[in-house]
């Protein structure tokens, strides 16, 4: 049966590489990215991948909630249903790290806005729906400071924070979701792959973005993560593992979602 699921970060990386299986499959994909020109084409090379696959393209930067407001109001305006969400976007480092707003870039656009979007869109997932969210093997016990933007941090740890951040969230998620067949799961998709970011911040080629293209489409659409809501895929070792301690630690995890909401409540009109 054919899903629609929603890929953040489609444009390029492991991101485009998951949408062109899971289109060549036959899925519906809504293509997220923050570059219209980029996704207006690559929607028209993904576009001759499947003559059944609807898609969709939606814009909007990550690094701004208010235009993360808007993607759920468009998504929510065009569809009734969206059966998969998979939070692949993020970002390492860029120019401006500390956003206007003061917060670092890393924990908005690979924690908050996922956060934001994936809480916005819950009322459009069936009771059996998936929430696919992209971690990483960098993960590091989380500064609230540094969350809410009093603190700044340097690259590393900024990433391996947000990283372990929204782990720790889905596990809340997937406890709120307990009594239903939703499947909430965090994922690594394995270390240094051929990823801009990895080319960009490590200096190296990486491996192979199909390894982490294809343990998120299995995530989002295979029998292998049925009954397994609330579990880490480490794909490195290429098993289910436990995550970083503090993802088990549910009071350590709820802080996480009442920082995320503090920050969202101020920011978010």
């Amino acid at each position: 049966m054919n899903k629609t699921i929603l890929i953040t970060g489609a444009s390029d990386g492991i991101g485009l590489e998951t949408a062109k299986s899971l289109i060549s499959q036959g899925h519906n994909v809504l293509l997220h990215g923050r570059n219209p020109n980029k996704l207006a084409n690559v929607l028209n090379d993904l576009s001759k991948l499947s003559d059944e696959a609807i898609l969709e393209t939606y814009i909007a930067d990550l690094s701004d909630l208010n235009q993360v407001q808007k993607l759920i109001e468009d998504i929510s305006e065009t569809h009734d249903l969206l059966d998969v969400i998979i939070n692949n976007a993020g970002v390492f480092s860029g120019p401006d790290n500390i956003l206007e707003n003061g917060l670092d870039i890393r924990f908005v656009v690979n924690t908050i806005a996922p956060y934001l979007l994936t809480k916005g869109l819950l009322h459009l997932l069936p009771s059996n729906g998936r929430v696919v969210n992209l971690s990483s093997a960098a993960q590091a016990p989380v500064d609230l400071d540094a969350l809410l933007g009093k603190l700044k941090l340097e690259d590393y740890p900024a990433y391996a924070q947000s990283k372990l951040a929204i782990v720790m969230w889905s596990n809340c998620l997937a406890l709120q979701l307990k009594d239903t067949d939703s499947v909430v799961t965090s994922i690594n998709p394995g270390s240094l792959l051929a990823s801009k970011m990895v080319k960009d911040n490590f200096g190296v080629e990486g491996g192979d973005l199909k390894i982490g293209a294809d343990i998120l489409v299995r995530a989002a659409v295979s029998e292998e993560f049925e009954n397994k809501s609330g579990s880490y895929f480490d794909n490195d070792a290429k098993y289910f593992s436990d995550p970083h301690p503090d993802a088990l630690d549910l009071y350590k995890s709820k802080e996480i979602v009442d920082a995320i909401e503090e920050v969202i409540s101020k920011l978010v009109k």
